[in-house]
């Protein structure tokens, strides 16, 4: 395991159980206390978690942990998304990325060897970077002002660009999906960029894990009859039931 993945393993772990000790992670994670100590130490220095005497537990917040610090989270759940996002683009077509963790597994299944040969539009910079080595995909970015949770370009730059193309489809990340509000981010300035995102696009496909079903968050991205489909996992049966019940297509995986 290296450096990273140990970090996203611990701000994971301090998620769940919101106390850590040093003796015990290092055992579970399979290294030194020594180097679970450093591991606290640089987490602390960003304020990801407070340090005690014997661990650390964790950091009270107001908004959500940088993204990177949050891929690790219902991986399986958001890698099942992804792949069937990813089975609805096809050859020539003009992909929307949105920032988040679960657009980045789509873009990730998108840019897998032998995929179709396409262009991503994306405001999110860390999707734009791994895709950049892609041979077959085209990478547009937006430009604007980043947001350094998720790593989303905002602003007007980044709504020049956008009103400038046209998409075939748009997969978008939420914050939350509730079957009457629609689509919401708890930044006013990343809905405001993900609705026109959403806008330009002939399809828009909401992607978001179960837990986001039925939650609202601070600002709409869109109503919930803009939604061509909603692609979720299987774990929520009766809040997907809901948006199918209200005429939103689900897709359940």
């Amino acid at each position: 395991m290296n450096r990273h993945e140990r970090h996203n393993a611990l701000v994971g772990l301090l998620g769940e159980r919101q106390q850590v000790e040093v003796e015990a992670v290092a055992i579970e994670l399979r290294v030194s206390v020594a180097t679970i100590r450093r591991d606290l130490d640089h987490l602390a220095e960003q304020q990801l978690l407070t340090r005690t005497r014997g661990g650390a537990v964790a950091r009270t917040v107001a908004y959500d942990l940088p993204q990177r610090y949050r891929s690790v989270r219902r991986l399986a759940q958001k890698q099942r998304i992804a792949e069937a996002a990813a089975a609805m683009v096809g050859p020539s077509m003009v992909i929307g990325l949105n920032g988040g963790t679960t657009t980045t597994e789509v873009a990730r299944a998108i840019g897998e060897p032998g995929g179709c040969a396409v262009t991503i539009v994306t405001n999110a910079l860390n999707i734009a970077g791994e895709l950049a080595a892609r041979p077959h995909i085209k990478v547009v970015t937006t430009g604007g002002v980043v947001m350094p949770q998720s790593y989303e370009l905002v602003g007007p730059l980044a709504g020049r660009v956008l009103r400038e193309v046209s998409l075939d489809i748009a997969f978008i990340g939420v914050d939350a999906v509730d079957p009457a509000l629609g689509a919401s981010a708890h930044s006013e300035h990343e809905a405001s960029t993900n609705a026109l995102l959403a806008q330009r696009a002939r399809r828009l496909v909401v992607v978001a894990d179960s837990r986001k079903l039925g939650t609202r968050a601070f600002a709409r991205i869109c109503a919930p009859a803009e939604i061509d489909l909603l692609v979720t996992d299987s774990e929520a049966p009766e809040q997907a039931a809901e948006f199918t019940r209200r005429g939103v297509r689900v897709l359940q995986v």
